[in-house]
């Protein structure tokens, strides 16, 4: 990660405005995963928390409830590890009332032939600098996955209303980004501007995805960025959503 990405407790960003109105918006990722654990590249593949991860988000729940936070909608994907990081944040908050999106729009990157792989065994077969540019690069694509591989989310019932021709077989940061943005243009952004307190939990890459967006983040300096599992980060903003301060709880 940036010399900057390095764990921090507050920083603030310039504000021109200082009289405006601050909103906040709050992103986690999901807790350890069971893939997460074995170091197997994960992506649409739906896997659960590990023992750890549901402690991450139960950790994650208390900071937020000990810290005054509530919620007046929650923001989520369509896999179970966000679910249930999503479920339990809000249980350990007292809040599992907070109504629920759940959106193909915030999965993680599809890693397409790569998903399900142990990622020191693909290093050893595809060399560490081919495997970094596919997990880190903004806009390399994976190996695709076969439209009609078992493993297609084409053959997976919760993608079942969607156009077959938006469903990927492999993504990079760039490609996430132009699936995240619609749902934070349509969705999450009018909320937080309507003075609605926000929770989003989400996955790794996409959460970057709203970072860059947010943050202005250049396509080079996003690659050093790493969002660590079921660590609140928070984001105040001013009323143009431009960010004023972000750190994690």
């Amino acid at each position: 990660m940036r010399p900057s990405e390095k764990p921090f407790f507050r920083r603030p960003f310039p504000n021109p405005n200082p009289k405006e109105q601050t909103m906040e918006l709050v992103f986690i990722r999901h807790g350890q995963s069971e893939w997460n654990a074995k170091n197997l590249f994960t992506g649409w593949r739906d896997v659960n928390l590990s023992a750890q991860g549901v402690a991450e988000a139960q950790a994650a729940g208390r900071k937020l409830k000990e810290n005054g936070y509530a919620f007046d909608l929650a923001f989520t994907s369509v896999l179970t590890r966000a679910i249930k990081t999503c479920n339990i944040v809000l249980e350990e908050c007292g809040q599992l009332y907070v109504p629920q999106i759940k959106s193909w729009r915030l999965n993680e990157r599809h890693y397409g032939r790569l998903q399900g792989m142990d990622k020191q065994q693909t290093a050893e077969q595809y060399g560490d600098e081919q495997v970094r540019i596919w997990r880190r690069s903004y806009d390399t694509l994976p190996p695709l996955l076969d439209a009609d591989d078992e493993f297609s989310a084409r053959k997976d019932p919760r993608y079942a209303h969607l156009p077959q021709s938006v469903i990927p077989d492999g993504e990079n940061l760039k490609t996430t980004l132009e699936r995240v943005l619609p749902i934070w243009q349509d969705r999450i952004a009018p909320a937080v501007l309507a003075g609605k307190r926000v929770l989003v939990a989400a996955h790794g890459n996409s959460l970057r995805a709203l970072v860059k967006h947010l943050e202005g983040i250049s396509d080079d300096d996003i690659m050093g960025v790493e969002i660590p599992t079921g660590q609140p980060l928070v984001y105040q903003l001013g009323d143009k959503l431009n960010v004023l301060e972000k750190f994690y709880l």
